[in-house]
């Protein structure tokens, strides 16, 4: 008997799509660790679906703006979102991509495409017009004018009370919350449509090479949150880095900054998952204070 939630997915999809699908095939597909991840197929066309508990939702939702957001740019592919909702469970249906090996060329085409993605910006400051998530983490977007304010209260200072709660312990957080506005001093970016979760596992290309980047955690922010997360599990190949570089110098200082930015991933994750992320944060706190 039809699973009354894959009944009610292909209906959306109908009537998104205006083509008659029904829901033939299901199968489990990786798609990391927060949600579940499946290939939906009625035997010619294959969408990939993400499902939840009913509260995520608007987790859902704030990803399908996202998506849109960045294909808006017409600089970098993204899966198209094609419909999102709740019916026992929440759900958003993506455009699958069949996804290949990528090579150098793919890399430095990325870094070209990231660039020039960063060049959208926002009249309005830094943040955005709703909050998102990051991994099922929220992620406050309150508009700031101010960039290290923002930095300040939204991202490291919330991940910190949130790892507080969780039982972590930050001898240094109070003095580095007062130290981040002089790190930030003498850097004025500007509001850069950023992806949010950059790292290697939301990176990817078609098999025809094309770039594609996935499961993005959108805001207007510093460009170079984008790049240090690059950097923080293991690192893109090198031609990424020479084509990004190439099309849209980073300023000086990127190397010291890049520690905080991804500090704020570093946070996120022991909110997630606890563990050795404690000891690696307050690591990166020093580093931040003392070096």
């Amino acid at each position: 008997m039809q699973n009354p939630v894959w009944t009610h997915i292909a209906q959306q999809i109908t009537q998104a799509t205006g083509k008659f699908f029904i829901a033939k095939e299901q199968r489990s597909v990786g798609g990391g660790c927060i949600n579940q991840a499946l290939a939906l197929s009625d035997g010619s066309q294959t969408y990939f679906v993400k499902l939840n508990d009913p509260t995520k939702l608007a987790m859902f939702a704030a990803e399908a703006m996202g998506l849109q957001e960045l294909s808006q740019t017409g600089t970098i592919r993204v899966p198209k979102p094609i419909c999102w909702g709740v019916d026992g469970s929440s759900y958003i249906v993506l455009e699958w991509l069949d996804l290949g090996p990528s090579n150098s060329q793919t890399w430095s085409l990325m870094g070209e495409q990231l660039a020039a993605m960063h060049r959208t910006t926002s009249d309005n400051g830094f943040g955005w017009h709703r909050q998102n998530t990051i991994g099922s983490t929220p992620q406050i977007n309150t508009w700031s004018d101010d960039w290290a304010d923002f930095f300040t209260e939204y991202r490291i200072g919330y991940q910190l009370k949130l790892a507080k709660r969780q039982g972590g312990h930050f001898p240094a957080a109070d003095k580095l919350l007062a130290t981040i506005p002089q790190i930030l001093a003498n850097h004025q970016p500007q509001p850069s449509l950023v992806h949010g979760d950059l790292w290697s596992g939301n990176a990817d290309a078609t098999k025809s090479g094309e770039p594609v980047i996935l499961d993005p955690a959108v805001y207007y922010g510093d460009r170079e949150v984008d790049l240090a997360m690059t950097e923080l599990f293991g690192g893109f190949p090198q031609v990424f880095y020479q084509a990004y570089e190439q099309a849209f110098p980073l300023p000086p200082g990127y190397k010291h900054r890049k520690t905080l930015y991804n500090l704020y991933h570093i946070l996120n994750h022991f909110n997630l998952f606890g563990g050795s992320y404690l000891t690696q944060a307050n690591q990166m706190i020093e580093q931040l204070l003392f070096n």
